[in-house]
Parts: structure tokens; sequence; C-alpha cells
């Protein structure tokens, strides 16, 4: 029997746990058990065989939600493999892409004993109906790339094999 992965987010308005939801289905999908949680609520990975840990991108800093699992679990962490993605730019063009690594990298260096097996950068959701102004006057995006997404918990799902075995 092998031991389920979880699937960590940290999000304001829900998109990243969408994210978060269609990770752990494709982990499924291929037969691994897989468990969906708020980061922050989250006391112990004593029951997982790897982690995902994904959180949002705003304001050039990664949701601190995702920012304290990592310190939290520092040390359950470094013995198990870990991938971790960030939500955020509104367009998924070079520049954009690479600005919101830049920021998920900054926060990932503050925990430099972890070694992510994967990290992964996922285009971002503005829905102006759920901000306040002036914010809720932006134009709606969704940049999720939903294939992308798919394809990289197939990645996942492959380089986990092993390490969740029982």
């Amino acid at each position: 029997m092998s031991k389920p992965i979880l699937v960590a987010y940290a999000t304001k308005r829900e998109s990243t746990h969408e994210v978060a939801d269609a990770v752990a289905a494709r982990l499924r999908e291929v037969g691994h058990e897989a468990d969906v949680w708020p980061a922050a609520e989250i006391g112990t990975l004593r029951p997982y065989g790897a982690v995902v840990l994904g959180g949002a991108l705003y304001a050039g800093r990664w949701h601190r939600d995702a920012r304290r699992f990592l310190a939290k679990h520092r040390g359950e962490l470094s013995r198990l493999p870990l991938a971790v993605f960030a939500m955020g730019p509104l367009k998924l063009e070079p520049d954009d892409i690479r600005g919101a690594r830049a920021q998920l990298d900054r926060a990932l260096a503050k925990e430099a004993s972890l070694e992510p097996v994967s990290v992964a950068i996922f285009g971002g959701v503005v829905d102006p109906a759920r901000l306040r102004f002036p914010l809720n006057r932006m134009e709606a995006s969704d940049a999720r790339d939903w294939d992308a997404i798919r394809s990289w918990a197939d990645g996942l799902a492959e380089r986990f094999a092993a390490r969740v075995a029982a």
C-alpha cells in the first residue's frame, strides 16, 4: 500500500484551490491517493509520502500561508518529495513567467534546505466582482493553462511513484 500525496494550497480567492483540485484529480486518475487541504490547516505530514504546495503570488510575494507552511514543516519536508507551484502572472508571456518565477524563488530561498523536485508557474485569475475598488475596475482574465497543469501533474505522478510506496 502506498502513502497518499498531500496537495496543500494557499489562496485568497479560490483560483489556487481550483488548481490544487485539478492536480489532485490528475494524480488520482493515474493511481495515486491524494488529499487536498488549505496549507494553514495542516498539522502534520506524517501520513503523506509526498507534498505538492501551491500558493498565489500577490504584490510580489508568495501567499503568507504557503511561506508559513514551508517554515512550519521544514523538518518533515526535508524527508519528503516536495513540488511547488505559484499562480500569478495575468499573461503567459516569457517576461511575466520569469518575473513570477523570481518572486517564487525569493520565497523558496528562505527555506534553502528544501529542494523541490519540481517548480511551476501557472497563470493567475482576475475576477473584478471579487475585488474592492480600485482593483474591481481591472479587466477580467483567467491565464490558467489547464493542459499545462495536467501535464505538470503527470510529471509529478511519475516522480512520486517510487517515493510514496510504503
